[in-house]
Formats: structure tokens, C-alpha cells, sequence
């Protein structure tokens, strides 16, 4: 199959990559000149474990290219998909179509033949009825189907989430467009993959709803977390203890400073818009979205009682600021919330991420940047564990506590035990709902 994937960001990028890698022709487009240089060269704009090697093995094997030129890579395809960026609109908090429409029009302009439009990104309920307007009004004569095809990669395992889903889901509204994405996808269905077809509205819906779901459960297992401090539980052992029934599952209910990343702050807030407009309030959605902005400000005090009642004049070291391991991602990250109210009350904070520098140091002004731990614990009189990345998963607790002026640690992704922390040197130590 010929494909065109409009849009290399996050998504755009590793379904291309992957889409090649099942042997399809793919062509990837994006207005941006720079980035094409870049993917042309080699060079993979994002940080996705996996995905620079994938890349330049379907590109060698003549699989995937890559282009600014969209009229270019539409002729003759048989299946367009839209992965652009749909983020939250200032004002109202639904997604800003603005990209998707865009597309669409232009996509309509190009074709020259009959060709399934698939939309990638995540969109509201009715969008692709909207997308099918928009080429339709840029072509009236043209030939094409619309297909809601929503991703469900997490960041870190993109690939892997690609080539071993949980499900497909497709929702088309004929047998030809139904057909092509059969094809699209057969390397999946032959080893067994769930495919999913369903009507467009269903595909749009499932995203948003699993998303909202996955939201509240780390939401309502943050809210236990801080009754168990109250209370003297362990969140570990509680959310142990939770997840071993099969009706709830152990995913998603570790507890730590909030959700955050490209997602689920997304599109809770679409689904609340959505909710709104067709006077079906999503009140569990708005409650998850409100507890959890309170869950990172819950945080910050946690860090203040640390510091004595004030950050004034102390030295923080923050380890971890992507909203996840895995990723460059820093997203609505619970760092963007917590390292500026820590620099706002006069602390000096010195950060340590592996991949977070790129786009940390534009967002979060006022920081230094550290190459280890080590240095970062120098004279420091607070250490705090924000984003669990693995070379933080084992370190030598002794030395940074030999290393800090007062040896203080906030354990803000429970990694580590009490008990071991203060006997290595610590003098205070506090993690989330134990």
C-alpha cells in the first residue's frame, strides 16, 4: 500500500516509521523545512527509544521518505492520514481543529485519485464528518472515503504500543474504505491483533473515553494516597492490594505528583468541552481534571514543609522533569508547576534529566543544569525525585547524603524505602501516601 502521513511530530513520525517497517510505501510530509533536513539526515526530531534505528532501516530499504511537498505525496496514494496537532484552544479548552481543517482542504486540492482520508489525530465527536466538508468543498469531484483511526501510543513505548496493540481501532463508513485499512493493517490481524471497525463516531469516542478513564484512576489513586498519609496506610501496599482484583488491574494506580504529558490533560478537557456543548456535563472528568492540578499543588507544599516553611535561600535538586520516563515530552509535566514555585519562593535549583534540557531550558527559566545527581546534591539541602527515570533508580543514597548540606529527600515517585534512606544519611525523608 502507498501511503501519506501529513504531519512528523510524535504521532505523525512513529506511525510512519512503523507503517514502513510492515512494508507499505510511506511517505511522511511537513511544512516545517528544517525538520525534514533533519529526518533526511538521519536525525529523529523527538526522543522515542527505538525510533532512529527503525527509521533509517526503512528509509535505506527505500520505504520511507520524506517531503514538504504535500500535492507531491497525495498523487496516487491510497490512504492519507492527518497526524497533526490538535491542542487544547486558549478560552474554552476544546481542541483546536485549525491543523486538522487545514489538511483536509489541502488534501482535497490534491488528489488525483480515489483515497481514503484517515484521521490520526485526536479529534471531537463529529470532526471527521467535518473533515469530509472541508475536502469536499476544496474538491467537490473528488473520489475519497474519511476513516477515524485514533492512536493510543504512550510515549516511551511508542513502538512496541504500534506493533503489539491492545486494539485497532478503525471507524469507517464504506466496505472499500473498510477494506483498505483491513489491508493497512494485516500484518496486525495475521498475528492476531483486535481490529476494531466501527462507525466514525464510536472510533472518535473510545479515545477520548479511555483516556478520561485512564486519567481519573491515576487521579483517584493520588487522592487515596494523601488520605493514607493521613490515616498512616502505605499507597504501595493499598494499590497492591487494588489492582490484584481483576476488575480494577494494577496499571495506572501508582501514585505520584499528578498526570501530565501530551494526552490525558488534553483531552479531559475536550471531553469536559464536548460534555458542555451537548448538555451532557462530565462531571467525573472536570472533578479529575480540578484534583489533579490540586494534587501538584499538594506537592509543593510537601517540598515547602521540607525546606522549614520556605524555599528562600535554599539549594533544590530536582531529578526528573519530562512528565514521564522515556520521552523529551514536558508537556503540562508536574515540574512545570513545581520547579517555578520552588524558584518563585527564592530557591536555587539545580535539575538533572537525560533528555528534559531541549525543551526544559526554555521552560523553566531560573534552573541549572546538571550532568548527574551527584553534582546536583552538592551543598544542597533538599533532593527531590520527580520523574523516575532508571538511572535514578539506584542511587548511591550514602554519597548524595554525604554531598548535601542538609539531606532532605522528597520522594515524590516513591522509589525508594524510608528505612534505607535515612539509615544511608538522611535526615528527612518524605514520599506520596506512606
Amino acid at each position: 500500500m502507498r501511503i501519506a502521513m501529513i504531519g512528523t511530530g510524535y504521532v505523525g513520525l512513529v506511525s510512519g516509521v512503523c507503517f514502513s517497517d510492515f512494508g507499505h510505501e510511506v511517505i511522511c510530509v511537513d511544512r516545517d523545512p528544517a525538520k525534514i533536513e533533519m529526518l533526511e539526515a538521519g536525525k529523529v526530531p523527538i526522543f522515542e527509544p527505538g525510533l532512529d534505528d527503525l527509521m533509517m532501516r526503512n528509509v535505506q530499504a527505500g520505504r520511507l521518505t520524506f517531503t514538504t511537498d504535500l500535492k507531491t505525496a497525495v498523487d496516487g496514494v491510497d490512504a492519507v492520514f492527518i497526524a497533526v496537532g490538535t491542542p487544547t484552544r486558549r478560552g474554552d479548552g476544546h481542541a483546536d481543529l485549525t491543523y486538522v481543517m487545514a489538511a483536509a482542504a489541502e488534501i482535497g486540492q490534491a488528489l488525483t485519485d480515489y483515497a481514503v482520508i484517515v484521521t490520526k489525530s485526536t479529534v471531537p465527536v463529529g470532526t471527521n464528518r467535518k473533515v469530509a466538508e472541508a475536502v469536499r468543498a476544496a474538491a467537490p469531484e473528488a473520489a475519497f472515503d474519511v476513516a477515524s483511526n485514533p492512536e493510543f501510543l504512550r510515549e516511551g513505548a511508542a513502538i512496541d504500543d504500534f506493533m503489539r496493540p491492545d486494539r485497532v481501532v478503525v471507524g469507517v463508513e464504506s466496505e472499500r474504505a473498510a477494506q483498505i485499512m483491513s489491508d493497512i493493517y494485516r500484518p496486525l490481524y495475521l498475528r492476531d491483533f483486535p481490529i476494531m471497525v466501527t462507525d466514525l463516531e464510536s472510533a472518535e469516542m473510545i479515545k477520548y473515553a479511555a483516556n478520561a478513564f485512564l486519567a481519573a484512576k491515576i487521579t483517584f489513586i493520588n487522592e487515596i494516597a494523601a488520605l493514607c498519609e493521613r490515616v498512616g496506610a502505605d499507597i504501595k501496599k493499598v494499590s497492591k492490594g487494588m489492582g490484584l482484583d481483576g476488575r480494577i488491574g494494577n496499571k495506572f494506580l501508582h501514585a505520584g505528583p499528578g498526570y501530565g504529558g501530551s494526552c490525558f490533560p488534553k483531552d479531559t478537557a475536550a471531553l469536559a468541552r464536548i460534555g458542555q456543548e451537548h448538555a451532557v456535563p462530565m462531571q467525573i472528568t472536570e472533578t479529575v481534571m480540578r484534583v489533579n492540578e490540586g494534587v501538584k499543588s499538594r506537592m509543593v507544599e510537601k517540598l515547602r514543609d521540607l525546606c522549614d516553611g520556605s524555599f528562600n535561600g535554599k539549594t533544590v535538586a530536582v531529578l526528573g522533569v519530562t512528565f514521564k520516563p522515556n520521552t523529551d515530552d514536558m508537556r503540562e509535566a508536574p515540574s512545570l508547576t513545581i520547579v517555578p514555585a520552588l524558584v518563585g519562593g527564592g530557591a536555587k535549583v539545580r535539575v538533572v534529566d537525560p533528555e528534559g534540557f531541549r525543551e526544559g531550558e526554555h521552560l523553566l527559566p531560573g534552573v541549572a543544569w546538571c550532568d548527574d545527581p551527584y553534582a546536583a546534591a552538592e551543598t544542597a539541602d533538599l533532593l527531590v525525585l520527580l520523574t523516575e527515570w532508571n538511572e535514578f533508580r539506584a542511587l548511591d543514597l550514602k554519597r548524595l547524603a554525604e554531598a548535601m548540606t542538609a539531606p532532605r529527600m522528597a520522594d515524590l515517585r516513591n522509589i525508594y524505602k524510608r528505612a534505607d534512606v535515612i539509615d544511608a544519611g538522611f535526615e528527612a525523608y518524605d514520599a506520596v501516601g506512606r
